[in-house]
C-alpha cells in the first residue's frame, strides 16, 4: 500500500513553515520574561493572521468552518506547527480543545453544538477533558471512581481528577464519570459537559510539572467535583458510551501527537546541528568534527525519518480504513516516536552543554514538557502489549 503527498499540501506546509519561523518562534524569546497570559495578546494577533491565511481549525470539516484536512494532511501540518510550542494554539487545533471539537461534532446535540462547539471553533472559549484520576491508574481507563448519579433532570457528579490539561481558564470540562456501575466495564462510564462555573467544580491547583505549574492553556490541573449538579441534557452521546467516545477521540489524537513530536524532534535536531557547526572546542575546530557528535547527527536523522514514515503510513491507513483497522500502527508510533523525540532532545541538550539545560534555548522547555509523551494517551508499556497481542494472534496465542 503506497501513499504520496499532493503538491497543494506541500505548498500549504511551506507556507505554514514560513509563518512559524517568522511569527511564532520569535515569541519564544519574549516568553522567557512573560507568563502565558501576558503572552496572550501577541498570540491573539497571530491567531488573527492565521484566520486571514484561511488555516484556522485546519482539522475541522469544512461544513463547520474548518480546513477539512484529512488525518494524513493534518499530521504533516502538526509537524510544522510543533516546531514552536505555540504553533497549534495559534491555529486553534491545540489539545485538548481539538479533541473536544471532534467529539462535539460527532456526538453533540444541536443545543450542545450551539452553546459549546461554535464558540470553541471560533476561539472565543477553551475547554478541558477531565478523565485521569488521582487514585486510579490511567493505564486502566475502565477503573474509575468518579460518579455521576441521575437525580431527576440532573446528574450529580462527585470525584477527584487530575492532569485535566488546560482547565485553568476553560469554559467547560468534558468529564468521564461512572453512570452505570453494574454494566460491563466498558459500558459503565459516560461523558458529561460541565461548565467550570458550576457550583461544586473546584480547580484545586495547577500541578507543578518538573518545576513549572504554568497557567491558562499551558497547565495541568487537579479538580474536585463535589455534588456538582448539571442538567441531564449535558450528557454527551449515549449513557454508558463514555469509553467508546474516548477511544474515538484518542486514536486520531495519537496521530496528531506523534507528528507534533516529530516537529519537536526536527527543531531540536536543527538546533543540535547549528550548535555543532558553530561551537568551537579549540581555535578553528568545530564541535561537529568529533565522531560522537557525527554519530548523534546520523542516528537522529535516520530515526526521525523512520518515525515520520511510520506516522504518515498510520495516518494514511486511518483515512483509508478507519482507526480500528490501524490500531497496531497507532500503538507502534505512540511509543516509538515518543522515544525518538526524547533521544533527539537529549542529544541536542548534550551538544549544547550547559547552555542546553538553561532556558536560553527552547530545549529545556521541550525536555520538561514532552517527557510526559511516554505516559499520556496510554503509557508505552500498554501500547507494546497491544502490538504483542495482535501479532501473537497470528500464531494462535491469546495473551491476556
Amino acid at each position: 500500500m503506497d501513499f504520496s503527498i499532493p503538491d497543494n499540501t506541500l505548498d500549504m506546509l511551506a507556507s505554514v513553515r514560513g509563518f512559524v519561523d517568522a511569527e511564532l518562534i520569535p515569541l519564544e524569546t519574549i516568553a522567557r520574561e512573560r507568563s502565558f497570559r501576558e503572552l496572550l495578546p501577541l498570540l491573539e494577533e497571530r491567531r488573527l493572521q492565521v484566520r486571514e491565511m484561511g488555516l484556522w481549525t485546519p482539522q475541522i470539516p469544512t461544513k463547520f468552518g474548518g480546513g477539512g484536512l484529512g488525518f494524513l494532511e493534518h499530521a504533516m501540518l502538526s509537524e510544522e506547527l510543533a516546531r514552536c510550542p505555540y504553533g497549534h494554539f495559534a491555529f486553534n487545533c491545540q489539545a485538548p480543545d481539538a479533541g473536544n471539537m471532534e467529539i462535539l461534532i460527532e456526538f453533540g446535540t444541536d443545543e450542545q453544538q450551539e452553546r459549546w462547539l461554535k464558540p470553541l471553533l471560533a476561539g472565543e472559549i477553551r475547554s478541558c477533558f477531565s478523565m485521569t484520576e488521582v487514585d486510579r491508574p490511567g493505564s486502566n481507563p475502565v477503573w474509575m471512581d468518579t460518579t455521576a448519579v441521575r437525580e431527576g433532570d440532573e446528574y450529580v457528579i462527585n470525584g477527584h481528577k487530575w492532569f485535566t490539561s488546560s482547565a485553568d481558564g476553560a469554559a467547560f470540562a468534558v468529564v468521564m464519570a461512572v453512570t452505570n456501575p453494574d454494566a460491563p466495564p466498558h459500558g459503565r462510564a459516560s461523558q458529561i459537559i460541565v461548565p467550570t462555573d458550576t457550583p461544586g467544580f473546584e480547580l484545586v491547583r495547577n500541578i507543578p510539572c518538573m518545576g513549572h505549574a504554568g497557567e491558562d492553556w499551558e497547565s495541568h490541573a487537579e479538580i474536585r467535583y463535589e455534588n456538582c449538579r448539571v442538567p441531564a441534557e449535558n450528557l454527551l452521546g449515549e449513557e454508558g458510551a463514555g469509553f467508546a467516545i474516548a477511544q474515538s477521540r484518542l486514536g486520531p489524537g495519537r496521530i496528531h501527537h506523534c507528528m507534533r513530536w516529530i516537529g519537536i524532534a526536527e527543531r531540536s535536531f536543527e538546533l543540535m546541528c547549528q550548535r555543532a557547526a558553530t561551537r568551537e572546542i579549540a581555535p578553528g575546530v568545530p564541535l561537529a568534527s568529533k565522531q560522537t557528535i557525527q554519530n548523534w547527527i546520523a542516528e537522529s536523522r535516520a530515526a526521525i525519518n523512520a518515525a515520520r514514515l511510520m506516522v504518515l503510513q498510520a495516518g494514511w491507513k486511518i483515512d483509508k480504513a478507519g482507526a480500528r483497522e490501524a490500531r497496531v500502527e497507532i500503538s507502534a508510533i505512540k511509543f516509538y516516536v515518543a522515544d525518538v523525540m526524547m533521544q533527539v532532545i537529549d542529544r541536542a541538550i548534550q551538544t549544547h552543554g550547559a547552555l542546553g539545560i538553561s532556558d536560553d534555548t527552547i530545549l529545556s522547555t521541550f525536555y520538561r514538557n514532552e517527557r510526559a509523551a511516554r505516559i499520556y494517551d496510554g503509557p508505552d508499556e500498554v501500547h507494546r502489549t497491544v502490538i504483542a497481542r495482535q501479532e501473537m494472534k497470528k500464531y494462535g496465542v491469546k495473551l491476556n
